[in-house]
């Protein structure tokens, strides 16, 4: 009755706050994973809206953008459906080609994503993806996989180069521990397959702090956007790899993002 009762609780305090948490159980995932939703506070359910997937970094859970942004407020002040889900700690939002629970490109777009339209009046026509650091490699990565599912993705402090991750952040366990000459590690980096956009009219934003251990890797990728003439534009700032960048930086992604809104 207790857990009754707490859940209850939890239901409209969140209900009255326009917010909302999926809890998903996957065969493609080796446990629970909970998706936090939230909704214009004025929303009117016969409309389709845009809507923003935000991905965390790693070691982080579907609460860090929250815990950076104010997710309502965004969602308020822009009129979106924000939806951040979990990336499980640790998973770069791929298909692990080691371990066969951990398979989360297939649950995103096989289980998530289908459940988010189902329950929610998104306009797919402007359906965006982004998110910081690890995250920032799984939106573009997921980007490049499906690009007619998205009207545009971004990256903040991106891991786009899984080979700065050899030995850290839990990327050689996903790749199963390959040797660091392998070619694995670029196999599965956004920078290595972000010539699937050339020739494509599809938009991109990405953007790095000058002081951020990914910085190189992001500099590298807006030349080689410009030598394929990929529709990118790239942000270098000052900033670090940290909350207070990505706080400045999501605002500038939520503008461009506004600027592509088709009706």
């Amino acid at each position: 009755m207790k857990l009754l009762f707490t859940t209850l609780l939890s239901t409209l305090f969140l209900s009255a706050f326009a917010q909302e948490q999926i809890v998903f159980t996957s065969k493609n995932l080796p446990q629970k994973d909970t998706t936090w939703i939230f909704t214009p506070k004025h929303l009117d359910k016969s409309k389709k809206v845009p809507a923003i997937i935000l991905f965390h970094g790693f070691g982080g859970n579907y609460k860090q953008w929250n815990n950076i942004m104010d997710a309502q407020k965004y969602a308020d002040e822009y009129g979106y459906i924000l939806v951040c889900p979990d990336g499980l700690i640790k998973s770069w939002y791929l298909n692990s080609p080691a371990k066969a629970s951990w398979q989360y490109e297939n649950f995103f777009f096989d289980e998530l994503l289908p459940k988010i339209k189902k329950n929610y009046p998104i306009d797919t026509a402007n359906l965006f993806i982004t998110g910081l650091s690890m995250g920032g490699h799984g939106a573009l990565w997921l980007f490049l996989k499906h690009p007619e599912v998205f009207k545009s993705a971004g990256s903040t402090s991106g891991g786009i180069n899984l080979r700065d991750a050899i030995g850290k952040f839990g990327v050689p366990e996903i790749l199963g521990n390959p040797d660091k000459d392998s070619d694995i590690w670029l196999k599965y980096s956004v920078i290595q397959n972000i010539d699937k956009l050339a020739g494509s009219k599809k938009e991109i934003i990405f953007d790095c702090g000058s002081s951020d251990f990914f910085y190189q890797s992001n500099n590298e990728m807006k030349r080689k956007c410009d030598s394929l003439k990929i529709n990118a534009t790239y942000i270098s700032q000052p900033g670090s790899h940290n909350a207070t960048y990505w706080k400045k930086s999501i605002k500038q992604q939520f503008d461009f993002f506004s600027k592509q809104i088709s009706n």
